[in-house]
């Protein structure tokens, strides 16, 4: 039996609630539980909670040390629970338990780990160069943070916002998405057993436009970080702004993948699988746009398609499953929607395009590739979420570059070539927050994640998170005494 979680605060579970948030699983449609939404009361108590907590600086105060050990142990709380947190997940969002066993799940403890040691070389500045004055930089905790994390990857990205955070000596509300809070609720109670002082971290389940809307206009909120959609980006970004709190928002993305005519090909039809097919295709930095040189196109998309149609579609509790069902009914419908689409514009559907076939049950969709004409489609410009690629064929890099940026989004893109001259000039063409060349989704915690245009404002990352989780103090000390005198003597 799932435990009923309205919030935690104060280190306590409250199961009272209002309206209840039904959460279904994805694999057979059955009701997982029903977790009553934290209506504004229990909203305000967790804040409450947090600022306390702040205020009276049990955490903010706790030698960097003593910190570093907690967040080590909540990292060793992860790892110890492994198994557990992703068969939550994986029940609560379809994707294959392997994937999250040994990716997400792992990918939380290291995020804790890394914030650990990240804390231990802080260092402020000193400024010399007046004869007169030492002028020192501090940086201080900015106070409660409001973080609110998505559906796709609820405790790899939840605990990027919690340790980072946390890490500089502030206390938070974290608001999970309504459709997979599951598992970072179980995250929530770990830290608590890990030694995070109580009202620390606290938790509250809800809808967005209610406990999240209420959250972070909340007066006591000092910032907000929110990853999930560019709609509701922007409604955040507004919300936050009427009140002048800093904001970052990871949002969509469209992602260009480019496969250059000297690719190596079996690195580049591997990639271009992980980028699309991992995650059940619901991740902001897919590799949507598959953009492939003439010269190697049909053997690409020979290789390609053949592949794609081998992908194990399953439970995801299955160990063989390797792509598994899409989030809701809902959001199968969503991505349904574009198949129409592609048949009205005289795209070619290259394999899918339907239900996957065998499920009497669950939000189950076929590996899907069309191949497109012209970049202008929705297909090509909207962000479709899930295993559905679109595939376009190009002539010249001045042409890949093109299509590449024509988007609205500029989260990440994929480079593949062994030409070191060409990956250099693509690089620095293509806009996007990151590129990864020759290789798919490799994340690096000491450098920035965060998109170009529609998909964000403000970056993940130590340094970005040390800025954004903090604030500056300038000190200045006289080196002898000054003597004071009036003005006009």
């Amino acid at each position: 039996m799932t435990e009923v979680i309205s919030a935690v605060i104060d280190g306590a579970i409250i199961s009272a609630g209002e309206a209840p948030v039904s959460i279904i699983n994805p694999a057979n449609d059955s009701l997982i539980v029903d977790l009553p939404e934290a209506g504004a009361d229990t909203v305000d108590r967790a804040v409450q909670a947090a600022r306390r907590s702040f205020d009276e600086g049990v955490w903010r105060t706790m030698p960097v040390d003593k910190r570093q050990a907690v967040l080590r142990r909540c990292a060793d709380a992860i790892e110890s629970n492994a198994d557990e947190l992703a068969g939550i997940e994986s029940a609560n969002t379809g994707i294959p338990f392997s994937q999250l066993r040994n990716r997400s799940v792992l990918r939380a403890a290291d995020n804790f780990r890394f914030f650990a040691d990240y804390i231990g070389q802080s260092v402020g500045e000193l400024y010399e160069q007046n004869p007169d004055y030492l002028t020192m930089v501090r940086r201080e905790p900015v106070g409660v943070a409001a973080l609110i994390s998505p559906w796709n990857s609820p405790i790899a990205l939840g605990s990027m916002k919690i340790a980072s955070s946390i890490a500089f000596g502030n206390s938070c509300v974290l608001k999970p998405s309504e459709q997979a809070p599951l598992g970072i609720s179980k995250l929530a109670t770990l830290m608590t057993g890990a030694g995070v002082p109580d009202g620390v971290v606290n938790l509250i389940n809800g809808r967005g436009a209610t406990t999240g809307d209420q959250l972070v206009r909340h007066p006591d909120i000092d910032v907000v970080t929110f990853t999930g959609g560019t709609h509701t980006g922007r409604l955040i970004m507004k919300a936050a702004g009427e009140n002048l709190k800093p904001a970052t928002v990871e949002l969509g993305g469209k992602s260009a993948n480019i496969i250059f005519d000297d690719a190596d090909f079996d690195q580049a039809v591997d990639g271009a699988l992980l980028g699309i097919f991992t995650n059940n295709g619901q991740q902001c930095l897919a590799g949507s746009r598959i953009l492939v040189q003439r010269g190697i196109a049909a053997r690409f998309i020979e290789a390609f398609i053949a592949r794609a149609k081998a992908i194990r579609v399953g439970d995801p509790l299955d160990a063989a499953t390797e792509l598994g069902p899409l989030v809701s009914q809902r959001h199968l419908q969503h991505v349904m929607s574009f198949v129409p689409d592609a048949n009205l514009a005289g795209h070619r559907i290259l394999t899918g395009g339907h239900r996957a076939p065998g499920f009497d049950k669950g939000c189950y969709f076929e590996p899907t590739v069309v191949q497109v004409d012209s970049n202008d489609s929705r297909i090509c410009q909207e962000e479709i979420f899930g295993p559905f690629a679109a595939l376009m064929i190009f002539d010249t890099d001045e042409e890949a570059y093109a299509l590449a940026n024509a988007s609205r989004f500029g989260l990440v893109s994929y480079v593949w070539s062994q030409n070191i001259g060409r990956i250099m000039e693509a690089q620095e063409r293509i806009a996007a927050g990151i590129v990864w060349c020759n290789t798919p989704m490799m994340r690096e915690l000491r450098a920035p994640f965060g998109g170009y245009k529609e998909s964000g404002v403000g970056s993940d990352g130590g340094k970005a998170c040390e800025a954004f989780y903090t604030r500056q103090k300038t000190v200045t000390i006289p080196r002898r005494p000054i003597i004071l005198r009036k003005l006009g003597v």
